[in-house]
């Protein structure tokens, strides 16, 4: 296994002991692997969560999945609460789906199976040659609205952008609360004018067809900010799956502040948190940033004590158990719906 405390909650909720294993980096900076156990035959789950240093994680997990491979093992699972690369799961521009590219790197190395927790993006499951359980935290964070927001009935559910409105509504319709959507918030958007397709077509001792001229199209423009939805007087609550670059949240905040919410609270699953996102949410109007363990932010919790940690160890030690023993995992997604 690798990474802190999360992964040692799951083996101690199974009774199970780590296997014997190292793993390090050479003074070249090259990794290196080495299984102290035999593991012929055997069910082995690799616990990895993913820290800032997002390749050395990869090339770990790569390395021991073929180490195992390599040793005869007979399944070798994945559990990858967060799954990396996965906002890189479309084209942008003249790049690449890397995300498509770590499904065949990890099949080629002997995965034979994935446990992640909440995709970035649902379709990135067809990337994958094995079975992978996509489990959803949602019902640890609606425990949380429940359990740990005073008055959460005055609250509102807010999406800071159209794209994020479904998740929104399902987290509104359980909790029987109200929905509100942020639109004509500065969205992250292809620059069309930088990727050549505006370019000036080569014709230079070439002839252009009249009939194959495109028509042209009209140039997005972004309507100015809007708040669909009443958020004067409550309490609201941002919900999305990944918290990295904070500003939209940040600036988001503030909107709903102008228009009279109270109190803002930000849940998602997966707290990335990098660069200066503690710093900036602690200047922020945002009141309550609400994560799970998926990844480690425990230094980030130090510097910003308004995020708050929920523990979703027990659903992935369950999973796990499940596997093993060739149960259904129909149980685990009892509710959940498919925009969760």
């Amino acid at each position: 296994r690798r990474g802190p405390s999360q992964p040692d909650k799951a083996w101690r909720r199974l009774g199970a002991e780590l296997g014997k294993s190292v793993v390090y980096q050479e003074t070249n900076g090259e990794t290196r692997v080495e299984i102290k156990e035999s593991v012929r035959g055997q069910d082995i789950f690799i616990i990895q969560t993913i820290p800032r240093d997002v390749n050395t994680a990869v090339m770990e997990l790569l390395i021991m999945a073929y180490a195992l491979k390599t040793a005869c093992a007979r399944n070798i699972i994945g559990v990858i609460p967060y799954f990396p690369y996965s906002k890189q799961s479309k084209m942008r521009k003249r790049g690449s789906i890397v995300c498509k590219l770590l499904a065949s790197m990890l099949a080629k190395a002997g995965l034979t199976h994935i446990i992640t927790m909440d995709l970035h993006q649902k379709e990135i499951q067809g990337f994958f040659s094995f079975p992978v359980d996509n489990l959803r935290a949602s019902p640890f964070l609606l425990q949380y609205i429940q359990e740990e927001i005073p008055n959460y009935r005055n609250a509102v559910i807010v999406a800071k952008s159209p794209d994020a409105a479904k998740r929104a509504q399902s987290y509104a319709e359980r909790l029987r609360l109200g929905l509100a959507v942020i639109h004509g918030e500065a969205q992250c958007t292809e620059l069309d004018m930088d990727d050549g397709r505006h370019s000036p077509p080569m014709v230079k001792n070439a002839t252009v067809h009249p009939g194959l001229e495109l028509p042209l199209m009209m140039a997005k423009e972004k309507p100015p900010i809007t708040v669909v939805g009443d958020v004067g007087g409550r309490i609201a609550i941002i919900v999305d799956d990944i918290i990295d670059d904070v500003e939209s949240f940040v600036a988001a905040a503030e909107i709903l502040k102008e228009r009279g919410a109270y109190k803002i609270y930000v849940m998602a699953t997966h707290g990335i948190l990098s660069a200066e996102a503690p710093r900036l949410i602690e200047e922020s109007s945002v009141d309550e940033v609400v994560v799970t363990n998926t990844v480690p932010h425990e230094v980030q919790k130090l510097q910003c004590p308004k995020i708050k940690t929920v523990d979703i160890s027990l659903i992935l030690s369950e999973a796990i158990r499940r596997i093993h023993n060739g149960e259904s995992m129909a149980y685990l997604f009892r509710n959940i719906t498919v925009d969760d």
